[in-house]
């Protein structure tokens, strides 16, 4: 159990009032990733409901019944955990906004292409880009409405263009198994050639066309490839 020095505030506003816990900033996240992996005695540094933990105040049953529809504490900091919002420490909220921008980052590079080229950008392009645009990253926005914040800065900076490319393959059949793998959720039509080979057409983001192409060639050395028209 987090000592009171440690814990952050887990807070929920519902029915007109506002409850509290308080959290271990870690085991709180970890909780509401999987409920199942913690405990949720060890989340709590106390076992108490607060309408403001900094001053000591706690909501009356009656507050709690008329939100919850019961008083029991663990069922009322689930809710809250769950519902609610968490108070996260500055290294959290560093980490979190780092793993945000790798991600919006990946997600840009894997669908956009430089139109002069072609061929996608470099992630340091679009990194540096982002920064020297000042683009601010929100640990708690999803990386899709990111996504489109960025490419609007990222546009007067370095062109991008989002197109999307036809790939044929021809695998060996004894390599089928682990190609699906990596195509199964881009493959267009496929079918079995008489020589036992598995053939397909796959569509993709232009960004990810030559990412793509290593994937396959790292489960099938013997993959052949090629582009096809629009």
């Amino acid at each position: 159990m987090v000592s009171l020095d440690d814990a952050v505030i887990a807070r929920l506003e519902r029915s007109g009032s506002r409850f509290e816990i308080l959290v271990d900033p870690d085991l709180a996240q970890d909780w509401k990733r999987d409920n199942a992996s913690v405990q949720l005695e060890d989340v709590l540094a106390v076992e108490e409901i607060w309408a403001d933990s900094r001053q000591g105040d706690r909501p009356n049953e009656a507050d709690l019944l008329k939100a919850f529809e019961t008083s029991d504490v663990h069922a009322c900091a689930a809710m809250i955990l769950e519902r609610g919002t968490i108070q996260l420490t500055t290294q959290q909220r560093k980490a979190m906004t780092e793993e945000k921008r790798k991600k919006i980052i990946h997600a840009i590079a894997s669908t956009a292409t430089d139109p002069r080229t072609k061929s996608p950008h470099p992630r340091t392009r679009i990194e540096n880009a982002l920064e020297e645009s000042r683009f601010s990253v929100d640990p708690f926005l999803s990386v899709e409405r990111q996504v489109e914040d960025a490419i609007k800065v990222l546009k007067p900076l370095i062109p991008l263009q989002f197109i999307t490319v036809r790939m044929a393959f021809r695998i060996p059949g004894s390599d089928y198994g682990g190609v699906l793998g990596v195509l199964r959720d881009l493959v267009e039509k496929e079918e079995w050639l008489t020589n036992g080979d598995w053939a397909c057409v796959v569509t993709c983001p232009g960004g990810m066309k030559h990412d793509l192409i290593d994937q396959v060639m790292k489960k099938c050395s013997r993959a052949e490839v090629r582009e096809l028209d629009r």
